[in-house]
């Protein structure tokens, strides 16, 4: 029920720019207080305290390599006038939080100390000072996760929420058996691993500093002040976080506070509306939108495809439903900073170069998109295209969007809502998704407005029991998520919207980066000149257009702007999600 602290003890001369390094690492290196030189105590947690002994055990370090274990540092008094001790959160301290809150502590239930682990994720760099982070794992019963975020979340001495939950090679940990500090921690059946940012970072920091001389506190041997670490109180939804499952393969959880959570609920009411009445209703999936645009928030290069050929009798034979919600999509990522590409047939390539171009013009895309084609050549053609080398363990995207895109049916066909075979006009892409089941760590989503298109494969009991002629049209191609709007370009813009939710919510930013280096929300204006608006799809589909791209709905969802075809609800749409 104590408030702890990790403690490092550096020359005056270090001290400045290791305090820097711990406000630019505030998650593992949350600073409870600093010392003058030579002052063995600290009268804001503890009234009767010497740094020298208060230590169960000490470790010396010199040139950065450890030179002994200490039970004193009394020894070393002359040194220490002249050095500066650091007292930095544990998360020791939010151990009373758990117990309250009914989630069982593993390396207390088998009398070990908590398992510690280094990293692949750098620490932001100030001067000397540069590591990567160490974390703290804690086995967590999976019903118990919502509770064991809601419990650490607030305590931000004791390192705050989780910075991971689920798979531990996703940090770069491969053995969870051997941790670099403390004992390993068994978990039980149906445990997930659930990690927090930890103060032996300031450790790490240290021996890769390499100073002449400096202490620091043994590895769970802490320094325990005289504070109680009461329970913050949650005061709103916009602290409140959720976890989320996005991915099975590799295990992956996220976290987004209630508030961002609800809006991107609200987007996808607002996408559910059904203009045309086709029976939709019935394949609305809840949560989809969260949970793809989470998974796609982690992501690190995307693939979107799109490219539904209904009008098979003229040229060019797409519709103008895809094109502007993938852009919509590819705009929001570009400005995420993250690779994005687009895949599409062959016979397509001039038209959407064309697009690409235009779009770059008018000023829906900031820069261009590099645009591919895929064709089966061999078996393993999918898997050469999406990996390095053909190598599962090193894939190029790690997430797929489809948006209205032509998906292959039961018998291998591919068909428009008229039940017409349009399989001559469309590449098999849909190996792409169903090349992705089996490569760890590629997550797919699919967006359509009927059942045929790629990905609705999800719900294609329902396509062939609620849509015209859904027996034969149902997509039977899979994706892990399945957007269902009433016209599928608003699910693009839904995901554009939902991703910028998303990276201005202060929890899930803080998940994204670990808790290291600070907050992304200095680019809000970046991300907000992004999101689409009706001024720039109306552009976009009068550009459509003017390179003999028709409609794709019925007439009565039309209306005339400009002399153009445009869905009479487009706009009302657009400006609702925004």
């Amino acid at each position: 029920g104590y408030k702890q602290a990790n403690v490092v003890i550096l020359h005056k001369s270090l001290a400045d720019d290791f305090e820097k390094f711990c406000h630019a690492n505030d998650g593992p290196l949350p600073l409870l207080y600093r010392s003058k030189p030579g002052d063995w105590k600290c009268p804001s947690l503890s009234s009767d305290s010497d740094i020298r002994t208060d230590c169960l055990q000490y470790r010396m370090y010199e040139h950065g390599t450890c030179t002994g274990s200490l039970k004193s540092l009394k020894e070393y008094s002359q040194q220490l006038k002249d050095m500066v001790t650091f007292y930095i959160g544990c998360s020791f301290s939010f151990e009373k939080a758990f117990q309250n809150a009914g989630i069982p502590i593993r390396n207390v239930e088998q009398k070990r100390n908590v398992s510690m682990y280094k990293t692949d994720v750098p620490c932001y760099t100030i001067s000397t000072f540069c590591c990567h982070l160490v974390v703290t794992m804690r086995p967590i019963p999976e019903s118990k996760l919502g509770a064991a975020v809601l419990a650490t979340s607030e305590l931000k001495e004791a390192h705050g929420a989780p910075i991971h939950i689920g798979d531990p090679g996703l940090l770069g940990i491969q053995d969870l058996s051997k941790p670099n500090y403390g004992d390993p921690v068994c978990l039980h059946p149906g445990d997930i691993p659930v990690f927090w940012a930890c103060g032996v970072t300031g450790v790490e920091a240290v021996i890769n500093c390499r100073p002449p001389l400096a202490f620091t506190h043994s590895p769970g041997c802490m320094f325990i002040t005289d504070l109680k670490n009461d329970n913050a109180t949650v005061k709103s939804s916009t602290e409140v976080p959720q976890v989320h499952c996005i991915s099975q393969n590799p295990l992956h959880y996220s976290i987004v506070s209630a508030e961002a959570a609800q809006k991107i609920k609200t987007l996808e009411t607002l996408i559910g509306i059904d203009p045309g009445d086709r029976g939709i209703i019935h394949l609305l999936r809840q949560d989809e939108l969260l949970k793809a645009c989470l998974s796609m928030s982690h992501a690190r290069s995307v693939l979107i495809t799109t490219g539904f050929p209904t009008h098979f009798t003229h040229e060019p034979p797409e519709e103008n439903d895809g094109p502007p919600g993938a852009l919509a999509i590819a705009a929001m990522l570009q400005a995420l900073e993250k690779e994005v590409a687009i895949v599409t047939d062959q016979r397509a390539m001039n038209l959407n170069k064309k697009i690409i171009e235009e779009a770059v013009q008018i000023g829906v895309l900031k820069k261009s998109i590099p645009l591919l084609s895929y064709q089966r050549e061999s078996a393993d053609s999918a898997l050469t295209f999406l990996c390095e080398n053909g190598n599962p363990g090193k894939p190029r995207f790690d997430h797929l969007v489809a948006i209205e895109r032509a998906g292959m049916a039961a018998d291998g066909n591919y068909y428009n809502a008229r039940k017409v075979n349009i399989k001559h006009l469309v590449d098999p892409i849909d190996e792409l998704f169903l090349a992705a089941q089996t490569i760890p760590g590629v997550s797919t989503t699919g967006v359509g407005d009927g059942g045929n298109e790629l990905g609705m494969g999800k719900v294609k009991d329902a396509v062939k029991k609620h849509i015209k002629n859904g027996d034969v049209i149902a997509c039977d191609v899979e994706a892990d998520f399945t957007i269902v709007a009433g016209v599928s370009n608003w699910g693009g813009y839904a995901i554009a919207c939902a991703l910028y939710i998303l990276n201005t919510c202060e929890i899930h930013d803080r998940y994204l980066r670990k808790a290291v280096g600070f907050p992304q929300l200095s680019k809000r204006t970046v991300w907000l000149s992004a999101l689409p608006s009706v001024d720039k799809e109306e552009k976009l589909l009068k550009t459509l257009v003017r390179h003999g791209v028709r409609s794709g709905k019925t007439a009565s969802l039309e209306m005339e702007v400009d002399g153009l075809p445009f869905y009479n609800t487009h706009s009302l749409v657009i400006e609702k999600l925004l």
